[in-house]
């Protein structure tokens, strides 16, 4: 078994993740030495509709330090480059602790938690009439 891929985003630009977490999470992996990919803030990526997205949304599992897995979901979907539900994982740096996105980056087992499409419903495009 291939360990998955694992990407980390810095959330740079919204700054919603506590930066006591990011920054311990991002230091944690740095002396690991477990190879990662970093972004700076998926939000920017996907808006620029970066090609980084695309190809890891089709490199096999993925493992991915971020925000709500609702979230990235859509964020990779906006970016035409959807993950693949069955071998996506999504760490969420908002509410769960640097221990606990560091040792399930480290497990290679990927537990998928992408919502589905009866758990989430795709972001509305429609504009709202008042």
């Amino acid at each position: 078994m291939n360990a998955p891929r694992l990407l980390y985003c810095h959330c740079a630009y919204a700054q919603v993740v506590p930066n006591e977490v990011k920054e311990a999470v991002l230091r944690k992996l740095c002396d690991s030495g477990v190879s990662f990919e970093a972004v700076a803030d998926l939000c920017e990526a996907s808006a620029r509709r970066d090609p980084t997205l695309k190809r890891l949304a089709d490199c096999g599992s993925l493992k991915i330090a971020a925000c709500y897995p609702r979230a990235v979901k859509w964020l990779f979907a906006a970016a035409q480059s959807p993950l693949p539900a069955d071998s996506t994982e999504v760490l969420n740096m908002r509410v769960q602790t640097a221990d606990e996105i560091v040792a399930g980056l480290m497990e290679i087992t990927v537990k998928p938690n992408l919502p589905t499409a009866n758990d989430a419903a795709a972001p509305s495009t429609e504009k709202s009439v008042p």
